[in-house]
């Protein structure tokens, strides 16, 4: 494949939705028109390029975000097709803290729907352009208006629309360009590459006028060349409304909005065009800041290969046996069989290959340099959200945030070789996906998998079995809970024993305070320095959160609690960091036993969608489950019942909808919030 050298012609993008909006079906169609791929493959056929994982194929959803590289009009494309499901938003999460631009893609029958919003704030919290492609036009019950409202009402999106349809439903056949004042019609191959570019038709033209003079109002807010010529009633050439947009878009103030049908190969080629002309290269953004990993001084790595090295691991899988990591380089340039520096780990790694990636395909190359997205083989410690530089220029990017794990199995192996290996394939599980999390349970001598929700669980285990061969029993899911207290009380514990010949003395005096729910733990000292010499602080405040990290009533974690040093004794001589940090877990231990601990479960936000014959039992089925009614509003002939849940009640809930709804309901679910049932 040829390389496009120059940084301001790459485009580093994303595909972001809600399951089943069309995410990886748009990407498809961009493969096989950009020349990538000789025959467009269907999701509903388990034949799609990006799709590649046979649970994927199998499930007809995307599981983990894949990368590839395509090629139009003179600009290189680097494309991540990211899941839709919210057991696997950490795909969506780590994808876009490395990415330039995002097109977020919305079914013009759901509009916006939860998972939509999810990550559309994820892209909002990297601070990501964004376009919006209105999907599935040909659908019944499509509406590509309805899809534009919502983006304003659930997204608080600025929208610019700069197409309209042409047709709807069955008869959709085309886009209107309100930018350049043409419309553009396909043809009824199936491939839909070829299409028509037209004066606009005069059953529509008024329309149309409206909506491009609408168009050029909201660029004037926020152009001040658009705005002086608009004023001045002058003609705006289209490429001044293109640079307008790009400028827009790049700042954040307006979302362009396209719309069109994947599946019917309908409006692919003109958003291929918006991409190139509206979203950022990478020096179009502002430069990437780390920090000196001593002196914490601020760093400024910019989209240049002659600077020195800077690169984020953003993601690490398993292929064929083999660890491959996944970096974004921010600036400078990385060569094969070279070392790199881990400013986190104070090590250095040997480069053994550097990757292009397509999905799972890889082709072999020397170099790449800033702005490029590529797979690493050798890397050995390294690991997700770690910084790669030069030994020489030592910096260290801002880390990704990874989600707590809300649901749990238990699961045994089948047989005593899997048991050697089960451990093994666990440890290379948790280094692909930071939100699985597995420990040992010494009562039963079961090991305990947590993850993100059932389907996310369900595929771990698929895969175990299928690529490492490691067979096991899988308990019922179980809730991962959270502990707090309910009021304030003390603790006391004094540590004074001789280890190895040496006496360590040490003893503390605390009292924990309940918090507000979301309020996370904290620690301070109340005491001053004859008391308990500030040096042994820090050792104090280790032993009191390594014991909130299990509760006093089932052992789950212990949060919104803070923890107050009210007093203790020091010995001179006798005193040392391991008794104060022993004497601190064991007070606080004892404060916690007489707090009167209580259990948090799980709150999930749940949108149910379902006829309207049906509403009263699905509200009946939500209240029974200990739900808690949020909204019911009425969308294209569906009730929308938006409740919030707990975790332990949502077990087999998508078999009682179905029996409740004659399999016509559906439901989404995402985690929330810990709180009392």
């Amino acid at each position: 494949m040829k390389k496009i050298s120059n940084i301001d012609r790459i485009r580093n993008i994303g595909i972001i939705a809600h399951i089943d909006a069309g995410k990886t079906t748009v990407t498809e169609r961009i493969l096989y028109y950009t020349g990538r791929s000789h025959k467009i493959g269907e999701v509903h056929d388990g034949e799609a390029v990006m799709d590649w994982m046979q649970d994927e194929q199998e499930r007809g959803i995307t599981i983990t975000s894949a990368v590839t590289t395509c090629h139009w009009k003179q600009k290189e494309i680097q494309i991540i097709d990211t899941p839709g499901h919210v057991d696997f938003t950490i795909e969506v999460e780590r994808s876009l803290r490395v990415l330039d631009g995002a097109i977020g893609v919305f079914c013009a029958v759901g509009g916006v729907e939860p998972q939509s919003e999810t990550v559309w704030k994820q892209a909002d919290k990297y601070h990501v352009p964004k376009i919006a492609f209105v999907n599935k036009l040909d659908r019944i019950g499509s509406s590509f208006l309805g899809a534009v409202d919502m983006m304003k009402k659930r997204l608080n999106a600025n929208p610019l629309i700069t197409q309209l349809p042409l047709g709807s439903e069955d008869d959709f056949s085309g886009i209107i360009d309100l930018i350049r004042m043409q419309q553009i019609v396909w043809g009824e191959d199936d491939l839909g590459e070829a299409f028509t570019t037209e004066e606009i038709s005069p059953d529509i033209l008024e329309t149309a006028a409206e909506y491009h003079e609408k168009l050029i109002e909201t660029l004037a807010e926020v152009d001040d060349k658009i705005m002086e010529a608009y004023l001045s009633e002058v003609p705006i050439a289209p490429e001044d409304i293109v640079t307008a947009i790009r400028k827009a878009t790049i700042d954040l103030k307006l979302v362009p909005v396209l719309c069109g049908s994947a599946l019917k190969n309908k409006g692919i080629q003109p958003l291929l065009d918006a991409i190139v002309q509206f979203l950022p290269s990478p020096i179009d953004v502002p430069p990437m800041q780390g920090t000196h990993p001593e002196t914490g001084e601020s760093i400024e790595c910019r989209s240049k290969s002659t600077d020195p090295l800077a690169a984020l691991i953003f993601k690490v899988a398993l292929m064929e046996g083999r660890k491959l990591s996944y970096v974004r380089i921010y600036s400078g340039e990385l060569q094969a069989k070279s070392n790199v520096y881990n400013p986190g780990r104070k090590t250095d790694e040997k480069l053994a290959r550097i990757l292009r990636m397509h999905a799972n395909k890889r082709e072999r190359i020397e170099t790449a340099s800033a702005g490029s997205i590529v797979g690493i083989v050798g890397l050995k410690e390294s690991s997700t959200g770690e910084t790669l530089c030069s030994r020489d220029h030592p910096v260290l990017l801002e880390q990704i945030e990874f989600y707590e794990p809300v649901i749990s199995v238990a699961v045994e192996p089948k047989t005593h070789v899997d048991e050697e290996k089960l451990d093994e394939v666990l440890e290379k599980f948790i280094a692909e996906d930071p939100t699985l999390r597995f420990k040992k349970d010494d009562d039963t001598g079961q090991t305990i998998l947590s993850g993100m929700g059932e389907l996310h669980l369900e595929v771990i285990i698929s895969r175990m079995q299928r690529e490492f061969k490691t067979n096991v029993n899988v308990g019922k899911p179980q809730v991962v809970y959270r502990e707090t207290i309910a009021k304030e009380a003390a603790g006391s514990a004094v540590f004074d024993k001789e280890i190895s010949g040496q006496r360590h003395f040490g003893e503390v005096k605390l009292k924990l305070k309940p918090l507000q729910r979301g309020s996370e733990n904290r620690f301070r000292s109340a005491i001053n320095a004859e008391t308990i010499p500030d040096i042994f602080i820090p050792a104090i405040e280790k032993g009191v959160m390594e014991s909130l990290e299990s509760g006093a009533l089932m052992g789950y974690p212990v949060v919104d609690v803070e923890a107050v040093l009210t007093g203790g004794s020091f010995k001179e001589s006798l005193g040392t960091e391991l008794a104060y940090t022993v004497s601190a877990s064991m007070a606080c231990k004892t404060a916690l036993a007489n707090g009167q601990p209580f259990l948090l479960d799980p709150i999930m936000d749940v949108s149910v969608y379902v006829l309207e014959a049906s509403m009263g039992e699905a509200i009946g089925d939500l209240n029974a489950r200990s739900g808690k009614i949020e909204s019911i509003e009425h969308k294209k002939g569906l009730q929308v019942i938006r409740a919030s849940v707990p975790l332990a009640h949502m077990f087999g809930y998508s078999t009682a909808l179905r029996s409740a709804t004659q399999g016509r309901g559906t439901f989404t679910m995402q985690f929330s919030h810990f709180d009392r049932k």
